[in-house]
């Protein structure tokens, strides 16, 4: 029968493909609650599951939050929660109406209330391009535009960590702890490299799939490789 394929493998829980969310330090979201309040940073933590540095900050009713890190705060700087145009201030978060044009900023609202959606790894921003009454354009790091409602809330700033990947790898073994720590798998062997008891496009005297990549939904387990249920094939 040969072994069971990194496809099937996928598929189960409790296996080495899921994310360890254990190891993860909180949920990183904006609580409407917390309108209007600040916070002073008491420490700047590292989470296994995410590229950026975590800010612990104590807010003034003796609540303990986590937010992203912005470059250059540090343990001891007042965090503002607040829609005053008048504390722009790296750290602070803002709805993206109050923010001026040309400011940086990160963990950016998709949608009012959903806690912050957008530009969330390290040494990412976005940008504020326009805004009106009701909406707010803004550039993200890709270079799209996007058009959001201006009572979007924002952090003021770049996000921490940028430059995580200056330093190359150097060994593969390296790389592979570090992809093991997010659930990710390496390195990933081609199937066409594999021989034939151990995936669909293995064996034959030289590397050829041999047959159609293209596999219906409907395909078994063991034969779900390839393009799966593709609308089309070929040149446009």
């Amino acid at each position: 029968m040969g072994k069971r394929l990194i496809q099937q493998r996928r598929g189960r829980t409790q296996s080495k493909f899921n994310a360890p969310s254990h190891r993860f330090r909180g949920e990183i979201k904006y609580a409407r609650d917390n309108e209007n309040k600040e916070g002073i940073v008491k420490d700047i933590i590292h989470d296994p599951g995410r590229s950026a540095p975590l800010a612990s900050i104590m807010l003034n009713d003796n609540k303990k939050i986590l937010v992203l890190a912005s470059e250059g705060i540090k343990v001891g700087d007042k965090i503002k929660f607040t829609d005053n145009k008048k504390e722009i201030r790296v750290g602070n978060v803002l709805p993206v109406g109050k923010i001026p044009e040309g400011a940086p900023i990160c963990n950016i609202e998709l949608s009012p209330g959903d806690g912050g959606k957008l530009v969330r790894a390290g040494g990412s921003n976005a940008t504020v391009v326009s805004q009106d009454k009701k909406k707010t354009v803004i550039q993200l790091p890709s270079g799209q535009f996007k058009t959001l409602d201006s009572t979007c809330k924002a952090t003021v700033g770049i996000i921490a960590g940028g430059g995580r990947r200056d330093k190359p790898f150097l060994k593969a073994g390296k790389k592979h702890i570090a992809y093991k720590k997010r659930g990710k798998q390496y390195p990933i062997v081609r199937g066409v490299a594999m021989c034939a008891v151990s995936h669909p496009h293995g064996g034959g005297g030289h590397q050829h799939v041999g047959k159609p990549s293209t596999v219906k939904r409907g395909a078994s387990p063991g034969r779900k490789v390839g393009s799966i249920a593709a609308k089309r094939t070929g040149r446009k």
